[in-house]
């Protein structure tokens, strides 16, 4: 679903775009954007998982996956929300966030520097 569509009010959120800011970063293209479009979630997130321990002999031995998934899981989401909607109201709405809660996980997640950094 897009949430872009509807009032022609300029915003923030407008000029943020994950996928723009990583082929501004030469870390995508649209080949690879087709190829990921043709994976589950569960697949890109088992492939990932699988290309991270390849340094490491395939063991991640210290570092907590299944407890830090939830964090992980909740960062890629708020950066979704605020890429795909149009201004703060409509990301708030859309993760079922009050103001507050959104404001301090955009603040603990560093959203807006995410987004800035490839301008």
């Amino acid at each position: 679903m897009n949430w872009r569509s509807g009032s022609k009010r300029e915003t923030k959120n407008k000029y943020y775009s994950i996928i723009n800011k990583l082929k501004k970063e030469n870390k995508i293209n649209r080949e690879f954007e087709l190829m990921i479009s043709n994976l589950t979630l569960e697949e890109l997130i088992a492939l990932k998982l699988e290309l991270s321990t390849k340094i490491v002999s395939g063991k991640l031995y210290g570092f907590p996956i299944w407890h830090a998934l939830p964090k992980i899981v909740q960062e890629a989401t708020l950066k979704y929300a605020v890429s795909a909607t149009k201004n703060t109201t409509e990301a708030m709405n859309f993760l079922g966030l009050t103001k507050s809660r959104f404001f301090i996980l955009k603040r603990k997640y560093e959203i807006d520097s995410y987004f800035e950094e490839a301008e």
